[in-house]
Order: C-alpha cells, then sequence, then structure tokens
C-alpha cells in the first residue's frame, strides 16, 4: 500500500495547496495555454486513453498472436493491481481533493493556508479521496509495463482524447516516461488532485509493473529477459 499522506500543516502540503490552487483553477491566470492543452488532453477516460495506445502498438510492433496476447494480460495485470494498491490507500487514507481543502482552507490548522470559498477546479472533481492518484497509478503502470516489454524506453505512439475540449485532439510522445509524467501534470492543472497524492500513485504503478513484470507470464524458457529500466523518479 501507498505510504500516508503528509499532515495538513506540512510545509509540503502548503507547497502542493498553493500550486493546485492557482494552476488547476477554473479561472486561472496563471496556466498557459499548453498546460490547458495537456489538462484537456488527459480528461478523457484515461484507462480507454491507454488501452488505445496498448492496441496501436500492439498492431505495430507485434506480428505474433501469442506475443499480442501476452502483452495484454501483462498490461491488464499492472493496471489492475495498481488500482487495487492505489484504492487501498484511498480507503485507508481517506483525504480531501483540492475542492474540499481550499475552500476550506482557513480552517486546516494551517496558518500557510489561505482558502476560498468559491474556488472551482477546471474539471469536476472525482468524489472518492485524492491520496494516492489512481490515475497515475494505472498510467504509469501501463506505460513502465510497456517500456519492460518492448526492452525499450523511447519508442513514438500518440495518445489520443475524446474529450471535446481538447484541441488538439492527441499528442504524440516519443518515450513511454514523458507520457506518464505529463499525466502528473495533468491532474494538477486539472484542479483535481495535489503533486503528493500524483508522485505517490506514480511509484505505484512503477512498482507494481516491475514486480508483475518479474514474476508473471514469463516467456517459455526464459528466466533472465533483458529490458529497459531507466531512472524513473522526476
Amino acid at each position: 500500500m501507498a505510504p500516508a499522506p503528509v499532515s495538513v500543516t506540512n510545509g509540503r502540503y502548503t507547497k502542493d495547496y498553493d500550486e493546485v490552487k492557482a494552476l488547476g483553477s477554473l479561472t486561472s491566470t496563471v496556466r498557459t495555454p499548453e498546460q490547458t492543452q495537456i489538462a484537456y488532453l488527459w480528461a478523457d477516460n484515461f484507462v480507454a486513453q491507454a488501452n488505445r495506445v496498448v492496441r496501436g502498438l500492439a498492431e505495430t510492433q507485434l506480428d505474433n498472436s501469442g506475443d499480442r496476447a501476452r502483452l495484454f494480460a501483462l498490461v491488464y495485470l499492472a493496471g489492475s493491481d495498481g488500482f487495487i494498491t492505489s484504492w487501498a490507500g484511498k480507503r485507508a487514507y481517506p483525504t480531501w481533493r483540492p475542492i474540499t481543502a481550499i475552500r476550506e482552507g482557513d480552517n486546516d490548522r494551517n496558518k500557510q493556508t489561505i482558502g476560498d470559498p468559491n474556488w472551482q477546479p477546471l474539471i469536476n472533481t472525482p468524489n472518492y479521496p485524492d491520496h494516492s492518484s489512481g490515475a497515475n497509478a494505472f498510467v504509469s503502470g501501463y506505460m513502465k509495463m510497456l517500456a519492460l516489454f518492448f526492452g525499450a524506453e523511447k519508442m513514438t505512439f500518440t495518445v489520443t482524447s475524446a474529450n471535446p475540449n481538447a484541441n488538439p485532439a492527441g499528442k504524440t510522445y516519443d518515450s513511454f516516461k514523458d507520457a506518464a509524467l505529463d499525466v502528473v501534470e495533468a491532474r494538477i492543472l486539472q484542479g483535481i488532485h495535489f503533486r503528493s497524492a500524483d508522485r505517490v500513485g506514480r511509484k505505484v504503478g512503477l512498482s507494481v509493473s516491475r514486480w508483475v513484470y518479474g514474476n508473471a507470464l514469463r516467456p517459455i524458457g526464459d528466466t533472465a529477459e533483458e529490458s529497459a529500466d531507466e531512472e524513473d523518479e522526476e
């Protein structure tokens, strides 16, 4: 399970609070157009978005049905286990989302947080706890599994979005890690997660994928498959 979140009186929380308050507001004056595009790009169903990437790569990179089946099984195992781990944390640590935290900022025992009872996020807030981010656990887990499976962090692929506000409705990435890191930023820019929850969710996804890849669905007769595993920290 993910580690416990920091206290609301911790300086880390204050920094996260001020960041999402400024960048994730519906009426933000500091969020750039490029940041808004990232927010809306990843405001589609992120499970469907990740699955579209996997299907596209399976079609263009693999010509063996067995390899395709193994790839799909591995990413689904990693994604599901990432969700389970993330939700175990949400049940253990029922932390508030930015919309509640910012509206109650004057009543949180932290003298450094300034509340705004009228604050609104860029997109609607999900009705379950903040810590840790399920979207980051899932997407980072998927992207890490793709890098492990193909043995390369660098690969070109496009993430598409059905969100009507996404303009453009797709972004081409040159590495799996870059896509995963965009989701860390996107959930802040959307106004629905604190950075700490995103970063912990991302670490959950990475850890789960490494374990799944090393222990499940190993190729027949292969106990030491090589993989490209770059440093994953921001």
